[in-house]
């Protein structure tokens, strides 16, 4: 299968690698120096689950070098989608299918506005992964997997060779009966990651201490009140469901939104605090929870964009 990886960090260096390794015809869009360590080099990735090196890969930073794809997994940054549509059009033929695997709600949206709906199947994954140095990834924790379907919830026959192909690339893949039903449930099951940015502490504390628990725990129930006020039947029992999964995530896992605030980088902040702020607030539902986590941080991320205010 001809498969574009679009972004090629943590999340697309590690699944790309995967199926490059297993033998599909994947090519990395990348930039900089990483770009050019993978071009030289390869692509090498470290887990837990055994090292591996993909030693020649096929990498540019032109889409329109690619022609037309079988299949695009968006691995951007939520902030990035937007930008991310328009370089892709290059790489969309008749039946290419585009998979935004990002941590927020709103990336199939944003993608089907640009490439059309027909174009655009849902979808989330679940990997802990960053790049450690040019032209190397490191895959920090969690069991790395992919979920993805039609938006329409019709059967896919494009989703499910993308499928065969995680498979044949030795990485879970699941077609759920409802896909908007699996990104709130992912959306949920990071609800840490916020937590975490504002208090500086991996999981494992997050879940001990009381206080921080009952934030966790509390984030999950305005998940759950928004989705179903929007119309998507989350289960009534997925916050203890989602708690019982934090308790069972390994105890140094940081969240990808707390890496990036600690570290002064731009973040995910909007997409995944600040989104669920604003979908509450257009079905009346409000979220003081999320509502603090995201006016703590916003300064410190306007900072990390370069927007600054008088002091």
């Amino acid at each position: 299968m001809r498969i574009a990886v679009f972004g090629t960090g943590g999340v697309g260096g590690y699944f790309g690698g995967r199926l490059a390794l297993a033998g599909e015809d994947v090519v990395f869009i990348a930039r900089g120096a990483h770009l050019q360590a993978m071009r030289a080099g390869g692509l090498r990735v470290e887990s837990p689950k055994g090292n591996f090196t993909v030693p020649s890969v096929q990498a540019t930073d032109d889409p329109a070098q690619v022609g037309p794809m079988d299949a695009v997994l968006v691995a951007v940054k939520a902030w990035q989608v937007g930008e991310a549509a328009q370089a892709i059009l290059p790489m969309v033929g008749p039946e290419t299918c585009v998979v935004p695997l990002q941590n927020g709600l709103e990336a199939p949206a944003q993608v089907s506005a640009v490439l059309g709906p027909q174009h655009v199947l849902g979808g989330t994954c679940v990997i802990s992964s960053a790049i450690a140095a040019p032209g190397r990834i490191r895959h920090l924790g969690l069991e790395p997997s992919v979920t993805f379907g039609a938006l329409d919830h019709h059967p896919s026959p494009r989703a499910e060779r993308l499928r065969e192909a995680f498979m044949r690339a030795e990485v879970t893949a699941v077609i759920p009966t409802d896909i908007q039903v699996a990104i709130w449930e992912k959306f949920m099951a990071i609800r840490f990651g916020p937590v975490g940015a504002v208090a500086r502490a991996p999981v494992g504390v997050l879940r001990s201490v009381p206080e921080t628990r009952q934030m966790v725990e509390q984030a999950c129930v305005e998940t759950l009140t928004v989705a179903r006020a929007r119309g998507i039947p989350l289960a009534e029992d997925s916050p203890a469901k989602t708690m019982a999964a934090v308790d069972a995530i390994a105890p140094g896992i940081i969240a990808s939104l707390q890496r990036d605030i600690t570290a002064g980088r731009p973040s995910e902040l909007e997409a995944l605090t600040g989104a669920l702020v604003r979908l509450g607030a257009e079905v009346g539902v409000e979220t003081p929870l999320h509502a603090f986590v995201y006016q703590s941080l916003l300064p410190q991320e306007l900072r990390a964009r370069g927007i600054k205010y008088p002091e």
